[in-house]
């Protein structure tokens, strides 16, 4: 494809220009090939339509008639032929990122905005000191958490495909290469382009838990497997040229998934997924570490006759050849005098027992740990620094990650499954409806022991309870403690919903020797009623002298999760950003009232809708005190992909991470007189916000109109995930889960989900309060200036004509909601030009701007011919086949162009 008539871009974007070109070509020949030059040709004019529909503001009807009618078969050839354009956009840019990294390396001048190294030389020009500093390091954690969340779900061959051609684009970074070499990229990328045509985006059948698994497993024994390392050896370097000391490090990176573990609305999950996910993962990771055991006993061939080690090396082997006597006798008599091959030869032995739960299997991480400790150590007090004590060091720091489960397994239930189980065994039917004070006092002598469930009950609900409680007990045997993440409740209200876990895990038998229940119970505070209820729920746990009993077993650390999907469904997104915001601040205050420490699970997805958002500007707006050294956050659908599919890029997102949450838990701002009446009006805002966007969805034709505006029917085809997108019947938008919720309006190209509700409150907050109010507001206050530039990218991203379009497929409902739909975004757009002072959205951002400018008039065409398709289909019955095969490739191209879609 030539590009030449894509959006300006940056002064310095002259490579990603070239790449763009490049890869556009390629795609071009691709389709050329594969599909006809007569398709090619016609790919090529309704592209330059669609340019100069953008370009000149031209009326969308001419674009839209070309793309009315096009045969099944042809408008998925259509589709799938402008996604390969997004992905290639989105490939250079992944490559562009990574080159614009190396320039500021290069440049050695200053380092790279949000570095390691810009974030220590800022704390230093703070005051912050080498102990003040380290004292953080020490207690600081980051703890992605990858869940099985999808809204694009790219299958493993074309993740390997974009592999190959992002190595070959960042070939092009050598001055050097030679003309072969360079023609051998370009056909590396041709052949890749031209397999991927020939594949299917997505399986014919939906995903199982296993094939969830499968995915999210790809990325944390790949790419992050293998920069785990290189984040701990950017944080050294950085503490060295900054301060000028190279300390031990302590162990401050982790993972964890839901894959497997999260119940919530998914009968496929439950203890055998458990167990199957924790099996897989071990059987991942130990294999992982046995490639590089076997690697190091190449490297370390020291003999003794050359080099000493330490006596705890040599007393290590003497013990190991009497632990492993089978293993002693393989050791070749001519590698006898190389002592650290020799240990490395028991510890991979150790290692393949462990798999197979034979004779000589660690019991846990740390002996592992401790080997490779005694190694590395020996090495430095022997000139070794240089001959492999580093090599030694990034298994360690493997080890420390990963652990022997890869990542730790959460598990995640309905609050109501638990009241369903409860009401069975307690035969009280009534039992849900009973107030949460009395639910609370009847479960206190069960949580606490004092007396015991029936355990007889024949319930399929209870029965399954008491596997996944047997299956936590069993995973914390065989897979060690740190294989066993949080219990969330989803939708937890109240005390009661804490204090049912308890009485529930022990009755399943997850109990100590001690009679403790060893499990970190979280609730999930969900919608902006729950959220504000949060503190007062917190208050009524540590007054209940059973759960103040559990939690002081537990270190006095509550665990709470905030989500931000169903708040942002249940009242639009400015009322629940409001609402996560002053429940962390609300919470904290329980938390010193109480005296335990309280540690914050943000739930984000990849849509501002959704919680997502730039990790440093979202901490950086965090309440003060909130981060506290810890960062634990869930990563799906497409953001696992663009943050952490490239090695480059999967390191630059951890730094990033590790250097915001330092940065805010040691230098949060400081306090602003103006804080109190910013809180105030902000309280305003977002009530006047959520009952302008509660107006909207209670409407009693809403979900009619959702229906049919919206290509939520062909969503709920879709083979992304394994657990259904309804929790219920469908009575209101309360029973739609927030990915679909969300990813319709996208799909629909009017993202309501991200900005109803703004402009209305704002409007009224010029009213009452004056615009200078907002203006300083958005300019002096992180949270408020954050949450406008989210929703300032969303506003970008949406384009009216297309939605329309899809709301006309309404019918008579069209003129009923669309009008105030339109009335809702002008307003919204033009107050966040007055209270920002820019002429046109993200005039701050454009870097944003272009990459979103690179794709929107190659989204048109899809989305155009989207609705062409969707009116068919729906004519003929919405049944399956070639309409609905081409409805999924525009569903796929939709996504891939706009990004952040669920």
């Amino acid at each position: 494809m030539d590009v030449n008539r894509n959006p300006e871009f940056l002064a310095h974007d002259g490579p990603l220009r070239e790449d763009v070109h490049r890869l556009g070509a390629l795609v071009g020949q691709v389709l050329s090939e594969q599909a006809g030059e007569s398709f090619y040709e016609e790919v090529e004019a309704i592209r330059k339509a669609s340019i100069d529909r953008r370009k000149q503001g031209r009326p969308m009807d001419q674009l839209s008639a070309r793309l009315g009618g096009w045969a099944a078969d042809d408008a998925q050839a259509l589709a799938r032929a402008f996604s390969m354009y997004f992905q290639a956009v989105n490939m250079a840019e992944m490559v562009h990122r990574i080159r614009r990294r190396r320039d500021y390396q290069r440049a050695d001048e200053r380092p790279q905005p949000e570095s390691l190294l810009d974030v220590f030389a800022r704390l230093k020009q703070n005051g912050v000191g080498f102990e003040e500093l380290m004292g953080w390091i020490e207690k600081t954690r980051i703890e992605p958490v990858f869940t099985a969340h999808p809204t694009e779900a790219m299958r493993r061959s074309l993740l390997d495909k974009q592999k190959v051609i992002v190595n070959a684009l960042i070939h092009g970074f050598d001055a050097g290469r030679t003309p072969q070499e360079r023609r051998a990229d370009r056909s590396a990328m041709l052949t890749a382009l031209s397999a991927a045509w020939q594949t299917a985006e997505s399986a014919a059948t939906g995903p199982s838990v296993q094939d969830e698994h499968y995915h999210v497993s790809y990325y944390l024994s790949h790419p992050l497997y293998r920069v785990v390392p290189s984040l701990y050896a950017q944080l050294a370097e950085a503490l060295e040229q900054v301060y000028g000391q190279s300390p031990e490090l302590p162990r401050l990176l982790s993972f964890a998934t839901w894959v497997g573990g999260d119940m919530d609305g998914n009968p496929n999950v439950g203890a055998e997924t458990m167990e199957a996910s924790l099996s897989a993962q071990r059987s991942q990771v130990l294999e992982a570490y046995q490639a590089d055991l076997q690697q190091l006993e190449s490297l370390l061939s020291q003999t003794s006759d050359r080099v000493a080690v330490s006596p705890a090396i040599e007393q290590r082997l003497h013990d190991y050849a009497a632990l492993l006597p089978d293993v002693d006798r393989r050791i070749r008599p001519r590698h006898r005098n190389m002592p650290y091959r020799c240990l490395l030869t028991y510890i991979d032995a150790r290692i393949e027992a462990t798999r197979d739960d034979g004779a000589g299997a660690y019991a846990g991480p740390e002996p592992f740990c401790d080997d490779l400790a005694l190694i590395e150590a020996s090495l430095r007090g022997h000139r070794g620094e240089h001959a492999g004590a580093r090599q030694v060091r990034r298994l360690r720091r493997r080890a420390l990650a990963f652990g022997f489960h890869l990542a730790r397994l959460d598990v995640r239930q309905d609050s109501r499954v638990h009241d369903d189980a409860l009401a069975v065994l307690l035969q009280r039917p009534e039992w849900v409806e009973l107030p949460a004070s009395e639910r609370a006092q009847v479960l206190g002598e069960y949580a606490g022991g004092t007396r015991a469930l029936p355990r007889d009950a024949q319930d399929a609900t209870v029965q399954r309870m008491q596997a996944v409680f047997a299956q936590l007990h069993a995973m914390r045997a065989r897979y060690g403690v740190e294989a066993a993440g949080l219990y969330i409740i989803s939708m937890a209200r109240s005390a009661a919903d804490v204090l049912a876990v308890l009485a529930l895990a022990r009755r399943g038998g997850l109990v100590q020797d001690d009679g403790q229940v060893p499990l970190d119970i979280a609730p999930l505070f969900e919608i902006v009623e729950d959220l504000r209820a949060a503190a007062d729920t917190l208050r009524a746990l540590l007054a209940d002298p059973v759960y103040r009993g559990h939690l002081q077993a537990r270190g006095n650390r509550q665990w709470v999760m905030l989500g931000y999907s169903d708040s942002g469904k249940d009242s639009g997104t400015l009322a629940a950003r409001w609402a996560v915001q002053r429940a962390q601040v609300e919470l904290l205050e329980a938390a010193r009232e109480g005296g335990i420490e309280i540690a914050f699970f943000h739930g984000r997805g990849g849509s501002a809708s959704r919680g997502g958002g730039r990790i440093t500007q979202a901490l950086e707006s965090s309440p003060r005190g909130s981060v506290a050294g810890m960062l634990r956050v869930t990563e799906q659908g497409e953001v696992i992909n663009r943050k952490y599919g490239i090695r480059a890029l999967a390191l630059r997102n951890l730094e990033q991470s590790l250097g915001a949450v330092l940065s805010a838990s040691l230098r949060p701002r400081q306090p602003d007189v103006r804080a109190p009446q910013w809180r105030e009006q902000m309280g305003a805002l977002a009530n006047w916000s959520r009952e302008h966007y509660r107006e909207l969805v209670d409407h009693p034709d809403f979900v009619g109109y959702f229906r049919t505006a919206t290509p939520i029917d062909v969503i709920e085809q879709m083979t992304l995930g394994s657990r259904p997108s309804r929790r219920r019947s469908m009575r209101g938008v309360q029973d739609l889960r927030a990915i679909p919720w969300v990813f319709a309006w996208t799909q629909c190209r009017s993202i309501l989900t991200g900005w109803y509700g703004l402009g209305f409150a704002l409007q009224k907050g010029e009213q009452v309060f004056g615009l200078a109010a907002l203006q300083e507001m958005a300019r002096d206050w992180p949270f408020f200036a954050n949450m406008l530039e989210d929703i300032e990218m969303v506003l970008a991203k949406c384009d009216l004509d297309i939605a329309e379009a899809f709301s006309k497929l309404s019918g008579e409902l069209h003129p009923v909601f669309f009008g105030r739909i339109s009335e809702e975004f002008e307003r919204s757009r033009d107050l966040i030009l007055r209270i920002k002072g820019s002429d046109r959205l993200l005039q701050a951002q454009p870097r944003l701007a272009v990459s979103i400018g690179l794709r929107n008039p190659y989204v048109d065409p899809i989305s155009l011919l989207q609705v062409d398709l969707l009116r068919r289909w729906r004519g003929e019955g919405s049944q399956p086949g070639p309409l609905l095969e081409a409805l999924l490739a525009c569903v796929n191209g939709v996504s891939q162009g706009l990004q952040n879609t669920g």
